[in-house]
């Protein structure tokens, strides 16, 4: 189940572990990803708090928290190939995976169908 944020993460929830990434909406705007910036494993965040950076040939944009929590690990394939989270931002391109502080909050993301209205709207 993905869930997605309004400032255009993804979170696909496994228990209390969240793995998060940029939605294909979001890759296609940025354009050709350069380089990624991923926030180290240990780092307790707040929900909102900008804690990666995903830069492309257009522009530099933060990536933020969906939720509270402690980052557990980061991707780290997208050193070598920042590409991923153009061909496949649901998937290889993911950036961190974090332990969520209430893992009930996911349910208050919106859901797909939510997501897909809010970027019509734009």
């Amino acid at each position: 189940m993905l869930r997605f944020t309004k400032d255009h993460e993804w979170v696909r929830l496994d228990g209390k572990i969240a793995t998060v990434g940029i939605t294909d909406h979001a890759q296609t705007a940025l354009g050709d990803v350069v380089f990624v910036d991923l926030p180290e494993p240990g780092r307790e965040v707040a929900e909102g708090e900008a804690c990666a950076v995903v830069e492309s040939v257009k522009a530099a944009s933060d990536v933020y928290a969906p939720l509270a929590g402690r980052i557990t690990e980061h991707n780290p394939a997208l050193a070598d190939d920042p590409s991923l989270v153009n061909s496949d931002p649901a998937g290889a391109g993911w950036f961190f995976k974090m332990e969520l502080a209430n893992p009930a909050a996911v349910e208050e993301l919106m859901d797909e169908a939510a997501y897909l209205a809010l970027v019509e709207m734009l």
